[in-house]
């Protein structure tokens, strides 16, 4: 009986670690950081974002890495048709700030901002990467003016996560 319980008790627990992370549907967490555009400081406050339209929020593992670097020019060179669809697009790493104006001028183009994925937001948007304490997993988030999550894209290869949330972007019309 006792080990029936303890399989209970894990099972309960594990199925509540499951539904942990961010589903279609559910409200986005609000939050305010700091990050750069174009190499310049930026605050960041979702809510503020969103009243101007949908957001894509795609969280990437290490600024100047091959992947993220690869990303952040995939994005930079697809914002035209992020904002003919309405949306803004922002990056979201655990990196430092002074990395992040780096990045944001060398690698984003400087045509989105990138912010720094607190601890607590890391934490609300369920990216951070169990394995590798202080980084992001390559998560997306495409988050409707209403806050509501729209689409949600969780891959470590980085080549789909333009065309996907572009897609859902467009799809929200």
């Amino acid at each position: 009986m006792r080990r029936l319980l303890f399989a209970l008790a894990a099972t309960s627990l594990f199925a509540t670690s499951a539904t942990a992370a961010l589903k279609v549907g559910d409200k986005a967490p609000d939050f305010s950081t700091t990050g750069a555009v174009g190499g310049k400081e930026f605050k960041l406050h979702l809510a503020e974002q969103l009243k101007k339209g949908p957001v894509v929020l795609y969280f990437f593992p290490k600024a100047f890495t091959s992947g993220c670097t690869a990303e952040a020019h995939a994005f930079s060179e697809s914002i035209g048709d992020f904002k003919k669809a309405g949306a803004e697009v922002i990056g979201m790493s655990a990196d430092d700030l002074k990395t992040l104006h780096d990045f944001s001028a060398k690698e984003c183009r400087s045509a989105f901002p990138v912010a720094t994925a607190t601890p607590a937001i890391q934490k609300e948007y369920d990216v951070a990467w169990a394995a590798h304490p202080g980084i992001t997993t390559r998560t997306s988030y495409v988050i409707g003016k209403d806050g509501k999550v729209a689409m949600v894209h969780d891959d470590l290869d980085f080549s789909q996560h333009v065309a996907k949330t572009l897609a859902a972007v467009k799809a929200l019309k």
